[in-house]
């Protein structure tokens, strides 16, 4: 969100706003989600950010990960959550 408002994108900044108003569940345990991380990004190849998002993503419990990456990314690796681009639709 910070990077639409810089850039005074509106619309963008007022979806996200929107969205994670809308979040039920928040991770908690900041450090089993950073160690997770790591070492999804080891096995997977993930960029750190990518990894932190998925680690997060399986400390709630998610089934789903929406992503605007393309297949060919190294996030489509994970096999412990299913990763949907949303250029599928």
């Amino acid at each position: 969100m910070p990077k639409a408002i810089y850039n005074r994108k509106t619309v963008e900044a007022e979806f996200y706003k929107s969205f994670f108003s809308a979040v039920t569940y928040w991770s908690n345990d900041i450090e089993k989600v950073v160690q997770d991380a790591y070492n999804i990004a080891c096995q997977y190849g993930l960029a750190a950010m990518d990894a932190l998002h998925v680690a997060t993503a399986l400390s709630v419990g998610a089934e789903e990960f929406m992503t605007i990456e393309k297949k060919r990314k190294p996030m489509f690796r994970v096999s412990s959550i299913k990763v949907i681009s949303i250029f599928d639709y």
